[in-house]
C-alpha cells in the first residue's frame, strides 16, 4: 500500500492525485477534532477554487496551490494552522488571521478545538489569495542580487540554495513547514541527522513550537522562548541549547554566550538519543531565549 501511495512522486513531495491520497491519509491518521477540522477547511478551499492543485511538501505538509502556493494546512497538538503564503497582501475584513502577524509576507489562522471558522469569510480569503498569485510581477528597476550557490553550480528549479558551509537558505517563517524545508535542503548525511533530531524533539516535547530564523531551525515553547537551535556547517551540525549551562550534565561545547552550550555532531558520530532527549526535556522546562540573534 505504501508503495502505491508513493508511486510517481518524490520521496518528500507529491502533486495532484498522489498528494490528494496523502492528504486523505493525513486526515484519517489525525482523526478526532483535528482531522475533522482539516477535512472541513480542505473542502472549503476546494469549493472556493475548483482549479486548486493539492500538493504534499516538506515531508508531510498539505499545500494548496494555484499559480503559486495559496496556503498550507498543519496540525499541531492544540491547533490546526492554515498559513497563507502571501496573506499580508490580501484583505481580511473578517479578521480571520490570528497568527504569524508580525511578518511582511505570511499570515495564518490557528483553529483550536471547538472553534468554527466562518466559511464565507474563509473562502473569500482563498479567492483573494488566488487572485494575488495571478497578478503579473512588477518590473524590477535593476537585476536582483544573485544567490550564493555551492561550488559555482547553477541552481536547478526548486532546489534550496546552500550558503557558506552548506547551510540551507530558508526564508524566515513560523511553523513546521519551513523547518521541514530546511531539513530537506541539508546536504548528504546531514539530512538524515536533521530528520532524527526533529523527530526526537517532537517525541520529547510534544507541545514544541517551530520556526526558521537566521537560516536555522528553532524549537521552543509558546510564551516561553526558544530552547534549541540547529545549524549546518561544512563538517558538522551544531545543536545549540540556549540555556545549556543549566542542563545536567552540561553539553560539551562552550559558547561566547555564558548561557549557551553546544553539541557538535560529525559524520559517523554515534548519537546518544537518550541523553539528547533528557537535555531537550530539561531545556524545554526552562525560560528560553526570546530576543536578539542567538549566539
Amino acid at each position: 500500500m505504501k508503495r502505491a501511495i508513493l508511486a510517481g512522486m518524490k520521496r518528500d513531495q507529491a502533486t495532484g492525485k498522489a498528494a490528494s491520497r496523502l492528504i486523505d491519509r493525513r486526515i484519517r491518521d489525525l482523526a478526532g477534532w483535528r482531522g475533522a477540522t482539516l477535512a472541513r477547511m480542505r473542502a472549503l478551499i476546494l469549493e472556493a477554487d475548483p482549479e486548486m492543485t493539492e500538493e504534499w511538501k516538506w515531508m508531510g505538509t498539505p499545500v494548496w496551490s494555484h499559480d503559486g502556493i495559496v496556503c498550507t494546512g498543519e496540525a499541531y497538538a492544540k491547533v490546526v494552522k492554515h498559513t497563507f503564503a502571501r496573506g499580508a497582501s490580501i484583505p481580511d475584513p473578517s479578521r480571520l488571521f490570528n497568527s504569524s502577524l508580525e511578518g511582511n509576507t505570511r499570515r495564518a489562522i490557528d483553529i483550536h478545538e471547538g472553534e468554527q471558522v466562518d466559511a464565507g469569510a474563509f473562502k473569500a480569503l482563498v479567492k483573494a489569495a488566488v487572485a494575488q498569485n495571478g497578478r503579473p510581477a512588477k518590473k524590477r528597476s535593476k537585476a536582483p542580487p544573485r544567490p550564493v550557490v555551492m561550488a559555482g553550480k547553477a541552481k536547478p528549479k526548486d532546489e534550496v540554495v546552500l550558503l557558506a558551509g552548506g547551510n540551507p537558505q530558508i526564508a524566515k517563517a513560523d511553523g513546521d513547514a519551513p523547518v521541514q524545508a530546511y531539513i530537506a535542503g541539508m546536504p548528504g548525511w546531514k539530512r538524515d541527522l536533521g530528520q532524527r533530531l526533529d523527530a526526537l524533539v517532537v517525541r520529547s516535547v510534544p507541545d514544541v513550537r517551530k520556526a526558521v530564523k537566521w537560516n536555522s531551525p528553532l524549537y521552543g515553547i509558546e510564551g516561553q522562548g526558544w530552547f534549541l537551535g540547529v545549524h549546518v556547517f561544512t563538517r558538522h551540525v551544531k545543536v545549540a541549547f540556549f540555556r545549556g549551562t543549566s542542563l545536567r550534565p552540561v553539553p560539551p561545547g562552550a559558547s561566547k554566550n555564558k548561557d549557551t552550550r553546544y553539541l557538535d555532531i560529525r559524520e559517523g558520530d554515534e548519537l546518544d538519543e537518550a541523553q539528547l532527549a533528557t537535555w531537550m526535556k530539561q531545556a524545554a522546562a526552562l525560560p528560553g531565549w526570546v530576543t536578539g540573534r542567538p549566539s
